[in-house]
């Protein structure tokens, strides 16, 4: 069963507005359909609040691109967009633990080449030798028409995620 991409972007949306922060008005050519922010920060006391035990902060910056089609080329070009606009976002301190970006892909039908593109693509720093955080890329394309989504290896929990989406507009 194919899914109308415009109507399965509003799902998507509509998920990811749960957690994140949506950001519609992004300036780009790219065929971004939206930026959704995430940010978390877990503490703990020992005894007063004035004693912390521990504390950690995670952030990540989803793009979501949407296009009938995309080339490898188109893919990759997305992909070092994105990257290049989260990186100045990243705060890196003591108590940062990873600040990700993940670059969705919703085609109707993509070739094995941009399939390809896209599981290979890596990217990964780390801050101070990882005392500090660290930034992956978690990345994958989702073809509407089949219902199947491809990933780097980073991005491989967004295969059961989109799973859920599909049976839940069944």
């Amino acid at each position: 069963m194919a899914f109308d991409r415009s109507e399965f972007l509003k799902v998507l949306k509509d998920s990811y507005s749960a957690y994140y922060s949506i950001v519609e008005d992004v300036k780009t050519d790219l065929p971004l359909a939206f930026r959704a922010d995430y940010s978390s920060r877990d503490e703990r006391y020992w005894l007063a609040k004035s004693i912390k035990y521990w504390s950690n902060e995670k952030n990540e910056y989803a793009y979501v691109f949407s296009a009938p089609s995309f080339t490898p080329e188109e893919v990759n070009r997305c992909m070092d967009w994105a990257i290049a606009d989260m990186l100045p976002r990243v705060k890196p301190h003591g108590e940062h633990q990873c600040t990700n970006v993940r670059t969705v892909f919703l085609v109707d039908t993509a070739t094995e080449e941009t399939r390809k593109a896209v599981r290979k693509k890596r990217f990964t720093r780390s801050y101070h030798h990882g005392l500090q955080g660290f930034t992956n890329l978690l990345a994958g394309i989702t073809e509407l028409s089949t219902q199947k989504t491809v990933t780097n290896r980073e991005g491989h929990e967004l295969v059961p995620y989109f799973k859920k989406l599909f049976a839940a507009r069944a």
